[in-house]
């Protein structure tokens, strides 16, 4: 008979920590309100744990049941549960699928195909990233507030058409028999798990006088892969999509030149990054307490570091800004403080040239003009008196 009672399940929902049941069926409850069944076996020598459900949604006697179960698949019939759980989450429909499904059964009633074109584009370049690649079935009201934290704020109307996209997946999901539940939209409504989103513009972008000030309690700060992945997005001008999904493989530290793969560019061009002194040595800092079993430069707690990590760093420190707004910082200390071509700056930005020409000009010669602009700008934000000598081009 199990140890725990229906009513200590219940009162264990709010408060962390493991709890046992006997003959190895647990629940696990996490910080951030998640709480799950779990049974822990021995297979081949080695303990492993399976998961039978969330406790929100699998009652106490359930998990007993389930347990039962599959104790006796493995005792009496000598199944690979662990394997075949690898093999059926394998063969999940991810989201991405599910996306293109969707969007694919809709053909016939877009506006128009760039209609079409524009609804897919968005979730490219927002949900993709974060979500494609996870089994549409697993996806949580955490996951979607993770993969969309910074647009939601950065750029408001934008992020509610993704928060709408994204759920239409997951009900389309629903109807297909490919998950469970519909799309947790409640939860995901502004005030409860998304933050409301500002009015106008909100102080999304800090102004750029701040900056070398901010930067110095940002380093002073606690925490590590945040702290250091918010330092670097601020260095390089880069989206936090590029820095969150770096690699080593993409960095050349002894010639100061990050190449951004097209995959991880919203414009779905290579793009190549000159590093400063400052960006490199935030490297060298990554460097120090890289992590092993990944490649990741910022890694997250399970994969790639989402928005909302970004963006906790600088709740924490009461700063209302967002972690994309430090790119119109920097295009407007540009503008304001230097004489560098505002060509140089929208290259630095990797936005969109029509010109074929002036886009091979932008990777060739003006490479190196964008390198002296990024080490004025490393400088600057060094605290390099906050005064910054115009450069003559």
């Amino acid at each position: 008979m199990g140890k725990l009672t229906a009513n200590e399940v219940k009162a264990a929902l709010g408060r962390p920590g493991t709890y046992q049941d006997g003959d190895g069926l647990i629940l696990k409850v996490d910080r951030r309100g998640g709480a799950a069944w779990r049974l822990r076996i021995q297979h081949q020598g080695k303990r492993s744990d399976i998961g039978l459900g969330s406790a929100k949604l699998v009652s106490l006697a359930s998990a007993r049941a389930k347990a039962a179960e599959a104790r006796k698949a493995i005792r009496e019939d000598g199944r690979d549960l662990l394997a075949e759980k690898r093999k059926s989450k394998a063969e999940a429909v991810t989201f991405r699928e599910a996306a293109l499904a969707l969007h694919k059964a809709r053909e016939h009633q877009w506006a128009s195909s760039k209609h079409g074109g524009q609804w897919l584009a968005t979730l490219e370049t927002y949900a993709f990233p974060t979500l494609g690649k996870k089994p549409v079935g697993d996806i949580t009201a955490g996951d979607i507030i993770a993969a969309i934290a910074e647009v939601w704020t950065a750029k408001p109307e934008t992020g509610r058409r993704v928060r709408q996209r994204i759920c239409a997946v997951l009900d389309y999901a629903h109807a297909r028999g490919w998950r469970a539940t519909e799309a947790p939209a409640r939860s995901l409504a502004a005030g409860k798990g998304l933050p409301r989103q500002p009015h106008g513009r909100n102080h999304a972008s800090m102004p750029y006088d701040e900056l070398p000030m901010f930067l110095t309690r940002l380093r002073a700060s606690g925490g590590v892969w945040g702290r250091l992945a918010l330092e670097f997005t601020i260095l390089t001008a880069a989206r936090s999509q590029e820095v969150r999904l770096a690699t080593w493989d993409e960095f050349d530290t002894e010639n100061g030149l990050w190449t951004v793969p097209a995959g991880h560019m919203k414009m779905k061009r290579e793009h190549l990054v000159p590093l400063s002194p400052q960006a490199l040595a935030v490297l060298k800092s990554a460097m120090a307490v890289r992590l092993d079993g990944t490649d990741l430069v910022f890694p997250g707690t399970n994969g790639p570091m989402s928005d909302m990590t970004l963006l906790g760093v600088l709740r924490r420190m009461k700063e209302p800004f967002t972690a994309h707004g430090f790119r119109s910082s920097f295009r407007t200390w540009v503008a304001e403080k230097t004489s560098f071509p505002g060509e140089v700056a929208e290259a630095a930005l990797a936005h969109q040239n029509p010109n074929e020409v002036e886009r091979a000009y932008q990777r060739g010669a003006m490479l190196e003009k964008r390198r002296k602009l990024m080490e004025v700008w490393g400088a600057y934000c060094d605290g390099g008196g906050g005064k910054v000598i115009p450069t003559k081009q």
